[in-house]
């Protein structure tokens, strides 16, 4: 059973995030908890006591049961075993909290949209989820495709590496159907870069990549691209081909650095024009794990 944490606090970029979710299709069932954080600006200050913080509270205990509600209806009829945790707390900071306490493989948080000079900005809780939650986490920034505007597409960067390999195979856990648009890109710096180092994977190393994708995303497709940067030429890609979901691994942390996002993926984060998933503290087992999963086989 895939567990997966859901923050809700009602707001249209949360539902946005849920219906996002809900129109994943899945195989095995999933564990869904939808957290919501109960948060009374001002209530660190002495003056905020009595029956008006109680007041306050239970108007925000009465958003939360409506949030729930509205996402139990989202999930009507799916393979899902919907829990509800609502704390009191900041947000971001509960979201987390949350996170390392049931430790799902995946968080999923909306995430105000990006525009002109504001393309920079992220929400600060979706941000702070992104930065320190333990695990996945999935930042949904609306596009169009689950409205049916148009068939979902979707960049996976990938350079051979651990965390792209544990990426591509995170995506692949979901059946993304038939009209899905896949492409893998890997990033390699242009022939003017007298020392760049040479490319860590070959075009036909990312052909491969994406022919293992074919059993959830049949067109799924990889190319190479040149860029100076590579977080800027997955960005740009990302905004040439109106993509709705960029996937990108995040290099293991170290015990210093546990607090602090790769810089490839935080630059994807901030500058992407879509919705973000970043692979996180990840075992790689094969593209072919749901297939084992099912066999009976040990995946050891």
């Amino acid at each position: 059973m895939k567990s997966i944490l859901l923050a809700t606090d009602g707001s249209s970029v949360a539902n946005d995030a849920a219906r996002f979710l809900a129109h994943l299709p899945h195989d095995e069932k999933i564990e869904l908890t939808v957290v919501t954080a109960l948060y009374v600006p001002g209530t660190q200050k002495t003056y905020v006591v009595g029956d008006w913080y109680k007041s306050c509270l239970a108007r925000e205990r009465e958003r939360a049961a409506h949030a729930f509600a509205s996402v139990e209806e989202m999930f009507s009829g799916a393979n899902v075993q919907l829990k509800h945790i609502v704390r009191e707390g900041q947000p971001a900071e509960t979201i987390v909290a949350v996170a390392r306490e049931i430790k799902p493989e995946l968080v999923v948080v909306g995430a105000t949209g990006h525009s002109g000079i504001a393309r920079v900005l992220l929400g600060s809780t979706s941000d702070y989820v992104a930065t320190h939650a333990p695990c996945s986490v999935l930042v949904i920034r609306p596009t169009g495709a689950v409205e049916g505007i148009h068939p979902l597409r979707v960049v996976i960067g990938y350079e051979g590496s651990g965390p792209s390999r544990a990426a591509l195979e995170e995506f692949a856990e979901f059946d993304w159907g038939p009209e899905c648009n896949v492409r893998l890109v890997s990033v390699v710096y242009p022939a003017r870069f007298y020392d760049a180092p040479p490319p860590e994977v070959s075009k036909e190393d990312v052909v491969r990549a994406a022919e293992e994708l074919h059993e959830v995303a049949p067109k799924a497709k990889g190319c190479m691209i040149e860029s100076d940067h590579v977080g800027e030429g997955l960005v740009r890609f990302a905004e040439s081909h109106e993509v709705d979901l960029m996937v990108v691994g995040e290099t293991p942390r170290t015990r210093l650095g546990r607090v602090l996002m790769g810089s490839l993926t935080r630059f994807v984060l901030r500058h992407a024009p879509c919705s973000v998933w970043i692979t996180r503290n990840r075992m790689i087992h094969g593209v072919n794990k749901k297939e084992m999963q099912q066999s009976g086989a040990s995946l050891e």
